[in-house]
């Protein structure tokens, strides 16, 4: 087994590296990290190939000899990039896998922004049988058009490929960003924006936590997973391919996080004041079974533990918070 890992400097690249170095499917196994600007840590002692995704022959050089891909390379919400570095590159990976002597597996890392997520109502849970449904932006259009495209290699020349579908991927202090009122917020929605400059900077300063709330006033539930549970999704998608081949699967906690539940948490355990937030989104409730069944996988971290982790975790001078793109 060799495998292509796309996306290797990011933050589930360097979690599955570390993972798959410390323990492999096999004593023969080995990555190749393809990498763009950036350059893995130098403890990461990992062949690595230079090269842009809307390259064909960037892509045709990494993966010589490559029986594996794992693919997680994507742009966010920078369209003058997203057509030729997402989809095209996937396109040219798509092409170059599908002849490659003795390629046997390709795993897309997908996501729930091609199902809406928060942004329309779901009156069931979300499973992997629903129609895509992207929210406006370029980024979830995008990952609309990586899974139709995987799935339709599927069809056209029985690709073995299959497709982990992940919420937004937690790690290290993450989680406690996503709740500032502060520029420092981590994705969105962005509080700052919904309160007012003045009204954030005093909810910043008392450590108010905001309650996201629904179209209805009800406190929203949202679908998370942390990025030691995808990459054990990851090796479970490896270790059992047959099970794999040609599916999709939802990869996310076993509930959706619960805003209210967080504050009261945060609340009862560090006395942090909260204040409801309304918004015109709506709950969502990924259904993970399919995982659970067919790939033997579960996830280990649940909502206090995705909480305690973030408070607790105590970032090292070397290790800045930093947003590598927008949205």
């Amino acid at each position: 087994m060799k495998i292509l890992v796309t996306g290797a400097t990011g933050k589930v690249g360097l979690a599955f590296i570390r993972h798959f170095s410390a323990h492999p499917p096999d004593p023969e196994a080995t990555i190749r990290a393809f990498c763009h600007q950036r350059a893995l840590p130098g403890d990461l002692a990992v062949e690595t190939v230079f090269g842009s995704m809307e390259r064909r022959e960037d892509v045709r050089r990494a993966l010589v000899g490559v029986t594996h891909v794992l693919h997680l390379a994507t742009c966010k919400e920078t369209p003058e990039d997203i057509m030729d570095v997402t989809v095209k590159g996937l396109f040219w990976l798509l092409e170059e896998c599908r002849v490659l002597p003795g390629f046997a597996q390709f795993i897309l890392i997908g996501g729930d922004a091609g199902m809406g997520h928060f942004f329309y109502p779901h009156s069931t849970p979300v499973t992997e049988a629903q129609r895509h449904s992207a929210y406006p932006g370029c980024y979830a259009l995008s990952k609309v058009l990586e899974e139709v495209m995987l799935e339709q290699y599927q069809v056209q020349y029985q690709f073995p490929g299959c497709c982990l579908r992940a919420p937004w991927i937690m790690e290290k202090d993450d989680f406690r960003y996503t709740l500032s009122f502060g520029d420092d917020v981590f994705g969105g929605p962005r509080w700052i924006d919904l309160v007012g400059p003045e009204k954030a900077a005093q909810f910043a300063a008392a450590g108010t936590i905001p309650v996201l709330c629904d179209s209805e006033g009800m406190a929203l539930k949202r679908n998370f997973v942390h990025v030691d549970d995808l990459v054990t999704a990851i090796m479970a998608a490896l270790e059992r391919p047959k099970n794999a081949l040609g599916e999709t699967f939802n990869i996310c906690m076993d509930e959706p996080v619960d805003y209210r539940a967080v504050a009261d948490h945060l609340g009862d355990t560090r006395g942090f004041p909260s204040i409801d937030i309304a918004t015109p989104y709506h709950s969502t409730w990924l259904d993970n079974a399919k995982a659970k069944f067919r790939l033997g996988w579960r996830p280990q971290i649940a909502f206090r533990d995705l909480i305690e982790q973030s408070w607790n975790y105590v970032r090292d001078a070397d290790d800045p918070r930093k947003t590598w793109y927008p949205g």
